[in-house]
């Protein structure tokens, strides 16, 4: 049961998230997602990680962290791994700024990255997800700023 709260919370995030191109209302505008570089991010991923890494390119870790789990609860383990493919795309662009800020914290992600790795290759859905929830976890505990 945690565990669907969780991922309807993440679910809720990522839609609150896709309207981050639109201007900023009074209920959002202090949330970090509606800065103009959360916008510029978005349209361009090739921007680089000095450029606000953290409200922009953590959400992608975290979407992308989602729907992997998303396809491994439906056992479908060939879109579980196509979708954490983009994984490493996405952390490329960050995994630097991660580390100067919380070397603990990209420890940690690059050891979650290796046991969803193996978890996908071996088609073990309880490990997959378990991984993927620490993974989760510990990009969010990323320290901001």
């Amino acid at each position: 049961m945690r565990f669907k709260s969780t991922l309807l919370l993440c679910s809720l995030g990522l839609f609150a998230l896709a309207g981050c191109g639109q201007p900023p209302t009074t209920a959002d505008a202090g949330s970090p997602s509606s800065s103009p570089a959360a916008s510029t991010m978005a349209s361009s991923p090739a921007a680089t990680a000095s450029t606000s890494t953290a409200t922009v390119a953590y959400p992608q870790l975290l979407a992308v962290v989602t729907k992997t789990q998303t396809a491994v609860e439906t056992k479908d383990f060939a879109k579980a791994q196509q979708e954490f493919d983009q994984f490493e795309g996405v952390w490329s662009q960050v995994e630097d700024g991660i580390k100067e800020k919380s070397g603990e914290s990209y420890d940690a992600i690059e050891q979650d990255m290796d046991k969803v790795g193996a978890a996908l290759r071996a088609s073990n859905s309880d490990d997959a997800i378990a991984a993927l929830q620490a993974m989760g976890g510990h990009i969010q505990s990323i320290p901001q700023g």
